[in-house]
């Protein structure tokens, strides 16, 4: 029987490299991948950590089914497609060589929310490739640190333009989260996004580089990345250049210092708008104190119950904040992120993002290695692309 390798997390701490069987018997509709690359995201970070309590509060809260492939930065080849044929999002046929992202995320299609048209995130029944298919049962290959990925007939797959590199484009998944700032812009003043506005990132991992390159990319005067790594921070100003303003700082905790820094930037109003991706406590009341009065804090860290925080509401009514929660990437979104990462290849050196990369079987050394941020930026788990050890060093101040 033909094998695969897959990086396996049995329980928090604990990756093993196994082999599995390769699908032969596809279900209608299906799609194996021959996968290119896999990105490590915080969301994977907190469930090795231990941290593993998700959708904390709503209808849909549930914890990690150990063991899993982790994976759902996906970016693969299509090897095999089952009976009846698929289809991409597009429309048009999925066929065998096709380079392809695939979503992270399988909505049933039948519950209330999918029928009220909500954001396919908020299906009642969505299934999590990487997070919430547990690999003990076959065809097993439900996460992309493996050699394959099975896809279940109804994934949305997205096939990628010719002249994107797959070093950029293992990062649509991200990038495609930007919606977020799409959302806010068309919100009316006095909050909302406009160009020449100000938009502070807290925590510039992958996720808030992103929103921040976002940002930039829709008109944004300035841009203002804080985090504690001067390796992101530098990674910052290459990606966005001088609308850049650096500042450097613990972000789990309410700092006056980067309030002081942000208000004096902004001729003490405060930025726009605010996006806290950083995931962890503390950084939400940071958030609050560096946006301006009818301003926005957008929030798209907290996907993982990282414990409660106290934050008095009456912040949010006396200075009219809008708040809005992002629980993840949009269907819709991926057409245009794909477009924008094609039409800004060469412009902006989006590979950068990438600071290592390591093959199946290095999966728990890329583990450890994505845990400091200090050393690491985005790191992926892919058996074609050339191996990478590390980002290169902070050039200059980055203070």
């Amino acid at each position: 029987m033909a094998t695969v390798r897959a990086s396996t997390l049995l329980e928090p701490g604990r990756i093993e490299v196994r082999d599995y069987p390769v699908p032969t018997d596809l279900e209608p509709g299906a799609v194996l991948l021959r996968m290119v690359a896999s990105g490590i995201c915080g969301t994977d970070k907190h469930t090795y950590r231990g941290e593993t309590v998700q959708y904390a509060g709503t209808p849909m809260e549930r914890t990690t089914p150990f063991p899993i492939i982790q994976g759902h930065e996906n970016l693969g080849i299509v090897e095999a497609v089952g009976p009846g044929g698929a289809r991409a999002h597009d429309g048009s046929a999925v066929e065998v060589g096709d380079r392809v992202v695939p979503a992270p995320n399988r909505a049933c299609g039948t519950c209330r929310n999918c029928r009220r048209a909500s954001a396919y995130v908020l299906c009642r029944n969505l299934e999590n490739y990487g997070n919430s298919l547990t690999c003990s049962q076959a065809p097993h290959l439900f996460g992309g640190w493996a050699e394959l990925l099975y896809l279940r007939p109804g994934t949305a797959v997205f096939k990628v333009p010719a002249e994107l590199p797959s070093e950029v484009a293992v990062l649509t998944e991200i990038f495609a989260v930007t919606h977020s700032l799409e959302r806010v812009a068309a919100g009316r003043r006095p909050g909302g996004f406009r160009p020449g506005d100000t938009v502070a990132v807290v925590g510039v991992g992958s996720l808030g580089m992103s929103h921040l390159v976002k940002a930039a990319l829709m008109g944004a005067g300035q841009v203002v990345a804080v985090d504690r790594s001067p390796l992101r921070l530098a990674l910052a100003r290459r990606l966005v250049g001088a609308a850049t303003v650096l500042v450097g700082a613990d972000v789990e905790g309410a700092d006056p210092a980067v309030r002081a820094e942000v208000l004096d930037l902004t001729d003490g109003e405060g930025a726009d708008v605010v996006v806290d991706a950083t995931g962890f406590r503390g950084s939400f009341e940071l958030s609050a104190t560096l946006v301006r009065d009818a301003g926005t804090i957008l929030e798209v860290g907290a996907f993982v119950d990282m414990g409660p925080e106290a934050f008095n509401p009456a912040v949010v009514c006396g200075r009219s904040l809008t708040v809005m929660g992002v629980g993840g990437e949009d269907l819709q979104a991926y057409a245009g992120t794909l477009a924008l990462l094609a039409r800004h290849r060469t412009a902006i050196p989006f590979q950068d993002m990438v600071s290592h990369v390591f093959r199946v079987d290095d999966a728990a050394l890329a583990m450890e290695t994505s845990l400091d941020p200090m050393t690491a930026t985005k790191v992926l788990v892919s058996q074609m692309l050339p191996v990478r050890t590390g980002a290169a060093a902070p050039a200059g101040p980055v203070g």
